[in-house]
């Protein structure tokens, strides 16, 4: 009998209800992005291609912050769809102590070792100089990235997407504002420029922290007692693990990919740098519609799953998955139409903008790819604690076909920046058939709950 996606109002209700906060929530953050590409590039290039390659450091954070946070997603929303609270709590606690470790990683690295992370990503020492100088600042605030991320992972899967969202896009705006501060200067604020942004993002990440708290003091949401924070649960911390693990081999693949894409670009001249961080902000802008999707998809379809509903959770994850090959092409669509605007608005060379315009014709249907994988991949099989299947389709795909391609494109073979650039975009598209495949196996429908 065929499925009547349109008839069933209580399912598209739920996830609008969740999608529109989430999607708004990964608009503002692209935002940010978007900011410091838009402000910086009215000042000069340099400054603008130095910030996006400093800024791969923090996606390299976030990535493995994903396991911490793909797993409060997973657990918690099996946990919250089967009413166990208690159990909620001690996730909370585990998240955050996992979390500290790795924010605080990656905050002393940047804080001491920022010029020697700068010259991964680029050989012009204009952009070494500029980048390291945002790295040491921008540093702390990634101390603090890791229990913000916490707090707000919990409030999404608690029905609380609102609040988190508010919390989320109130920093944002924030940030924004103080950055045409800093980097301007005005209200009688020095112009500094790339450390204005990085001062800019310091800020906003405080209040972000200090809202997120506060917040889950409130009547109905959770939040970590002492007791949470050094309880110990070994069969729990097992079930963490097994979820949270693949989460941080893919994110790790995934992140670590990406960011080697940036670096090869980056040595492909400055140009080819500014870009492809153009190409970059308008892609992260793109993908929001898709991560909101996949993150209230997950949360439905966990929620069922955690609920024993196996039947419907299933029903759900075939709905959410339809409706990523709908929003993939749509993005073609809006990339294509919105590219003369975004060339002709940014102040770039004549090469950069030639460069430009290619990245987004090719990044226009990379994007297919981008929003069926990130929906099905992300959200119905992680629901089901799924996240093996990540990994290996990265391994192959990124690892073992378009980091490769890239590598010996930009550094052995010489080719023109568009291939090299093609070249970067080959695993989403190549990881398709696999995908459907794989879907059809059911092993995501799976409840984790003990």
């Amino acid at each position: 009998m065929k499925d009547n996606l349109l008839a069933d109002k209580g399912f598209l209700k739920r996830l609008w209800n969740l999608t529109l906060p989430l999607a708004f929530q990964a608009l503002m953050l692209a935002l940010v992005a978007a900011s410091d590409a838009v402000m910086l590039g009215r000042i000069e290039q340099n400054s603008m291609a130095a910030v996006s390659l400093a800024t791969q450091v923090q996606f390299i954070q976030n990535m493995m912050l994903c396991a911490v946070t793909g797993s409060i997603s997973i657990l918690g929303a099996q946990y919250w769809g089967k009413g166990d609270k208690k159990t909620l709590h001690k996730i909370f606690g585990m998240s955050l102590r996992i979390a500290f470790i790795i924010s605080g990683i990656f905050c002393v690295a940047c804080i001491c070792f920022s010029r020697q992370l700068m010259m991964i990503f680029a050989s012009d020492e204009a952009l070494i100089t500029i980048g390291a100088g945002y790295l040491k600042i921008a540093g702390w605030s990634y101390l603090l990235t890791g229990f913000s991320q916490c707090y707000l992972g919990m409030m999404r899967v608690t029905d609380h997407a609102n609040r988190c969202a508010l919390i989320s896009s109130g920093a944002v705006v924030i940030n924004i504002i103080l950055n045409g501060i800093f980097i301007f200067g005005l209200l009688g604020f020095p112009a500094l420029g790339a450390n204005g942004a990085a001062l800019a993002t310091l800020i906003a990440r405080i209040i972000e922290l200090i809202w997120a708290v506060v917040s889950s003091y409130q009547k109905d949401f959770i939040h970590p007692s002492a007791k949470d924070l050094l309880t110990r649960d070994a069969l729990l911390f097992k079930d963490y693990v097994k979820c949270g693990l693949p989460i941080a081999g893919a994110a790790l693949f995934w992140g670590v990919g990406f960011t080697s894409y940036t670096a090869f670009m980056g040595h492909l001249g400055a140009d080819a740098a500014a870009a492809n961080s153009v190409a970059a902000v308008v892609r992260d802008l793109m993908c929001c519609v898709c991560d909101g999707v996949s993150a209230a998809g997950g949360i439905i379809v966990g929620n069922e799953l955690g609920a024993g509903n196996l039947a419907t959770g299933k029903l759900y994850g075939q709905r959410v998955s339809k409706m990523s090959i709908f929003i993939g092409f749509m993005s073609t669509v809006i990339i294509l139409l919105v590219t003369p605007a975004v060339v002709n608005f940014m102040i770039l060379t004549p090469a950069a903008k030639s460069y430009l315009i290619g990245m987004m014709v090719i990044m226009a249907f990379y994007m297919i790819g981008r929003c069926i994988n990130t929906v099905i991949i992300n959200g119905v099989f992680g629901a089901g604690g799924d996240t093996l299947f990540d990994v290996y389709s990265l391994a192959v795909c990124m690892w073992c076909i378009a980091v490769p391609l890239a590598f010996l494109g930009a550094f052995v073979f010489k080719w023109p920046v568009l291939a090299v650039y093609a070249c970067t975009c080959v695993d989403e598209v190549g990881k398709l058939p696999w995908v459907f495949a794989h879907y059809k196996k059911y092993k995501w429908v799976k409840d984790l709950t003990r």
